[in-house]
């Protein structure tokens, strides 16, 4: 497929493609009209590293754990070495503070759409507490 299709099929601009093709991430072969060609395995690979960009992962990581993607949202990777899963760790653990942060984010624009919409509901407690005084 042309790099116009794998766009469309991924939602991922053709600039975006090919600097994922830059980074290595992706390989395209040439025709002899000097478009690039892509494999339709590729719509996989796209979404994955979109996926793992989107979850903060840099692509030299991202890079060193691709040939161990072998189907979507599955990573196998049986001679991890101590330091890449030193790398993963770490990345982990920022992945989940990312997400605490997010969690803490949603919670308070959710409170304060609900305060501005009217739509709090008091709290038993002080409801009855305000009956007694």
């Amino acid at each position: 497929m042309r790099i116009g299709e794998l766009s469309e099929r991924t939602d991922t601009s053709r600039r975006l493609l090919r600097y994922y093709e830059e980074q290595g991430l992706i390989v395209s072969s040439r025709s002899a009209n000097g478009y690039r060609n892509y494999d339709e395995n590729l719509v996989d690979r796209v979404l994955q590293i979109r996926g793992l960009l989107d979850a903060g992962l840099p692509t030299r990581i991202i890079r060193q754990i691709l040939p161990c993607l072998n189907k979507p949202r599955a990573i196998h990777f049986p001679d991890a070495t101590p330091e890449m899963l030193a790398t993963l760790t770490l990345e982990r653990d920022r992945m989940t503070q990312r997400i605490e942060c997010l969690i803490r984010n949603r919670d308070a624009v959710s409170e304060y759409l609900d305060t501005v919409s009217g739509k709090r509901r008091e709290d038993p407690s002080s409801a009855a507490t305000a009956a007694t005084h």
